[in-house]
């Protein structure tokens, strides 16, 4: 059994634990590591690397404290020449090249971000459990079966940021960025209703912006569509 453990999920910083019992995992390293270590209760010997999607701070603010903790960081090469890390634990990966951290066999894909070259991780253990995890990324042009666990965005609802700007809550052009950067709900569910759904277990939903989403219409929305089980990362 895959447990997921979300420690920061918002643009003030995105970090997240995953173990399938074996082997532990840091998605992201967007806040400081000693925040990480103290939401883990210093619990961290077990995280065998971090895998990191893209430059912006909030998805790897730590890494340089990562690496100096002894811990290995996956990325593209766009990634690191983009945040600035190098040395013996900057480990690049590319899209499509399979690689095995400990039990995790893990597939790097492309997403859609304003960024370098962001990825996201299809990642496998031995018992054949799937996870998958997409963040800050307007599309996902694959299709995946088989999957067990989801982690992925949804940051906005067009509808709620439509409104926002209609109320001058919102700046009209924020509009254009979000839909060339960041997963909506309405896509969202454009994704699942492509994708088999048929041995979903959970749904971590990531990212969720403070002004433009609703956590208990996107919880509810997204459990009527899968019929699985959702969570939303804590902000």
């Amino acid at each position: 059994m895959i447990a997921i453990s979300p420690i920061g999920s918002s643009s003030a910083g995105n970090a997240y634990h995953v173990t399938d019992g074996k082997t532990g995992l840091l998605l992201e390293c967007g806040i400081r590591f000693k925040d990480i270590r103290r939401a883990l209760n210093f619990q961290t010997a077990d995280i065998a690397a971090c895998l990191i999607s893209h430059e912006h701070t909030d998805h790897c603010k730590g890494a340089a404290d990562v690496m100096r903790a002894g811990i290995d960081i996956y990325a593209s090469e766009g990634t690191f020449a983009a945040a600035g890390l190098a040395g013996h634990r900057a480990i690049p990966i590319q899209a499509g090249k399979q690689f095995t951290i400990g039990t995790w066999t893990i597939l790097p894909f492309k997403v859609e971000h304003d960024v370098e070259e962001p990825l996201g991780f299809l990642m496998a253990n031995q018992a054949g459990e799937k996870l998958l995890f997409a963040t800050d990324t307007y599309y996902i042009q694959y299709r995946f079966s088989g999957l067990n666990y989801i982690m992925v965005e949804c940051n906005y609802s067009t509808a709620i940021l439509d409104s926002n700007i209609a109320a001058g809550l919102v700046p009209p052009g924020m509009k254009r960025r979000l839909l060339r950067s960041h997963f909506s709900l309405e896509n969202v569910k454009d994704f699942f209703r492509a994708n088999d759904m048929s041995s979903v277990k959970e749904i971590w939903l990531l990212h969720l912006s403070d002004t433009n989403s609703d956590e208990a219409l996107f919880k509810r929305e997204i459990q009527g569509l899968t019929g699985a089980v959702v969570h939303v990362a804590n902000r």
